[in-house]
């Protein structure tokens, strides 16, 4: 299904369905197109799922970076009004909603990582290979996924696209590079939020092992693996995906039993 892309001042932004707001923060190679499952499901059941076009490639170089684009959400959020927000990123989307979470507590009611950085990752974007080489860019593209044939040549040639962009490449390393120095593990700590992680069990760019530590880490948080699944868990099975979020995101809207 098609979204319009509204336009707001210097914000760019899918906004479907009525209810508590679902936004959601797509990562370093990612678009808007990356939650078509989530949109789809959730904004046809009770909530408002919002997804800004993050502005990887807009900002000056010197804010280029986590916290760049953690000011971005930030600025949208308080443009929008927002309140009661479910917050959910994947990979440095994830990254950069738990800064937010940290810096702008009051406006989240509950954050949903899958595939986040924040804590370790194996980048695709910290070096690149001399600019031309279509095939390194095809088998990084691929190892994202548990199946390879997830990427697709539309989606290979969309990356191939940015990296072979003088201007883009430079601007992804920066960003691969901020991630990498932005480690959150001694901040976690501050997240009351109820937390769900969902993560893949055949990722090999945020690994298992960085899913359970998140867990350890965050305190009011459960841990959900998806088999046969690698670093977008929401692109690769939406359908399991959404079963996980969405009973997650239905035991936070059950009243509190009286004892």
């Amino acid at each position: 299904m098609n979204y319009e892309i509204k336009n707001d001042g210097k914000f760019r932004y899918i906004e479907e369905g009525e209810g508590e707001p679902l936004v959601l923060l797509h990562g370093l190679f990612g678009a808007m197109s990356n939650f078509m499952g989530v949109i789809d499901h959730f904004s046809t059941r009770g909530f408002k799922v919002v997804v800004p076009l993050l502005p990887l490639f807009d900002l000056d170089l010197l804010h280029t970076s986590v916290g760049g684009l953690q000011k971005f959400v930030y600025k949208f959020i308080e443009h929008k009004d927002y309140s009661n927000i479910h917050l959910l990123g994947n990979s440095l989307g994830g990254h950069v909603a738990l800064v937010y979470v940290i810096k702008h507590p009051e406006r989240v009611k509950s954050l949903i990582l899958t595939g986040s950085s924040g804590l370790f990752e194996h980048g695709m974007g910290d070096s690149y290979p001399k600019r031309g080489d279509y095939e390194y860019i095809k088998k990084k593209t691929e190892i994202t996924f548990y199946d390879p044939q997830t990427a697709t040549k539309e989606l290979v040639d969309e990356v191939y696209g940015i990296v072979n962009e003088r201007i883009k490449a430079i601007k992804i390393i920066a960003l691969a590079k901020s991630a990498i120095r932005n480690n959150l593990g001694d901040e976690l700590c501050k997240i009351d939020q109820p937390t769900l992680l969902i993560w893949g069990n055949n990722d090999t760019v945020t690994p298992p092992f960085v899913g359970r530590e998140f867990q350890r880490l965050i305190r009011n948080s459960e841990l959900h693996f998806i088999d046969k699944c690698g670093h977008a868990p929401m692109m690769e099975l939406p359908g399991d995906f959404n079963i996980i979020l969405h009973q997650f995101l239905q035991k936070l809207n059950q009243p509190a039993a009286v004892e």
